[in-house]
């Protein structure tokens, strides 16, 4: 018999609420992370890397309001990638690209903004790049190769520390349909991307497990029908949203990357038979977080709103006054929202996401092992 809603918020509730402190994953062996991706993961490479005057918001409060200071991460505090290392008793990742910080529990390479497709792989196609694009997949992959190589003598010792390690390889690929999306391209047009997006994003997978990576995790996309950004470029009449006041074509559009994913992961699995490779829902683990919002602490009225922004309205979102520039404010109290800037998620989401997902049933198959403490809840 199937369970009632309220039995399986409840349940939810339970799920996201149990112990999440340092030190409780021991049995997991994993002494390390590494992760490739983008602004869903970046703690801190984007600010280091980029020219001066771009991305000067993300630099300043109110980013990191809830952490005490801005951290080069794009939301008021911490990401799925730092609950996640809290879990696993380490430290949170450090940026490649800062100076003088220890890598010795593992290195964080993705790059706010950064996409799958190189840029000058990008074949027949008219997408204006922005320059910090070219903080792409392979780019990353190269830094943690160049990483590894200086860090340890020999091959053998590479192999050693991977398979002691958590590899992320992703999320990533969702700013190569954004760029597209931004520019006007039609759906029809941007999905020609989805079969380059992901065999790039499988063969940086590959790569990662043929130098010794045995714990690999690969994310799919959100859906960013629900996202405020999109939600505010669009005007829709009322048949083009779904159930939850979602954009139909947009979420379409991801789950249809996130198909296309899972069969290659699938596949990838059938040829490393030996290593576990996981798929992160992201898609329905969102979702599930917004049918439960208010069990979950969040304002219901608000899951599609900035808490950040200038825009007002449903969504409060414009593109051309992002949060943190002059005429923007942000919301009194961000765990109440789950978008953060429109963008980006607050804290309290991805805390919320990273339960789903890692303590949840949204990571397909659970290669991961966190002994709950009731106690602690």
């Amino acid at each position: 018999m199937a369970s009632s809603p309220a039995f399986l918020a409840l349940s939810l509730f339970a799920v996201l609420h149990l112990s999440c402190c340092h030190g409780q994953a021991a049995g997991n062996g994993i002494v390390a992370i590494y992760s490739l991706g983008d602004s869903i993961t970046d703690t801190g490479n984007l600010v280091k890397e980029a020219p001066p005057g771009m991305f000067e918001t993300i630099k300043h409060f109110p980013y990191g309001v809830t952490f005490g200071r801005p951290t080069g991460r794009c939301s008021d505090g911490l990401l799925m990638i730092d609950f996640l290392a809290q879990d696993l008793g380490l430290p949170f990742l450090n940026p490649y690209l800062g100076k003088n910080k220890s890598f010795d529990h593992g290195v964080n390479f993705a790059v706010a903004g950064a996409t799958a497709m190189d840029p000058t792989d990008q074949l027949n196609s008219s997408m204006s790049m922005p320059p910090f694009a070219a903080n792409s997949l392979k780019l990353q992959l190269r830094w943690f190769k160049d990483f590894l190589k200086s860090s340890f003598s020999t091959d053998a010792e590479v192999r050693r520390r991977l398979q002691s390690s958590l590899v992320l390889v992703g999320e990533i690929g969702g700013n190569d349909y954004n760029y597209a999306f931004f520019a006007n391209s039609s759906v029809k047009e941007v999905e020609k991307l989805i079969p380059g997006v992901v065999r790039t994003i499988i063969d940086a997978a590959k790569e990662v497990l043929h130098m010794g990576a045995n714990r690999v995790i690969i994310p799919g996309n959100f859906p960013i029908g629900c996202v405020p950004g999109y939600l505010a470029m669009k005007t829709p009449g009322s048949s083009d949203y779904d159930s939850m006041g979602c954009l139909r074509d947009m979420n379409l559009f991801a789950a249809k990357h996130n198909a296309r994913l899972q069969r290659a992961v699938a596949s990838l699995r059938s040829s490393y038979p030996n290593a576990s490779i996981a798929y992160a829902d992201y898609y329905n683990s969102f979702l599930e977080l917004l049918s439960n919002a208010t069990t979950l602490g969040f304002d219901a009225a608000s899951t599609r709103k900035a808490c950040c922004g200038a825009g007002g309205g449903d969504f409060n979102f414009d593109w051309t006054t992002m949060c943190g520039a002059e005429g923007t404010a942000a919301c009194e109290e961000p765990s109440k929202y789950v978008s953060w800037d429109g963008i980006h998620m607050t804290q309290a989401a991805y805390r919320a996401m990273s339960r789903l997902i890692y303590h949840g049933k949204y990571l397909e198959p659970q290669i991961l092992n966190f002994p709950e403490k009731n106690d602690q809840a």
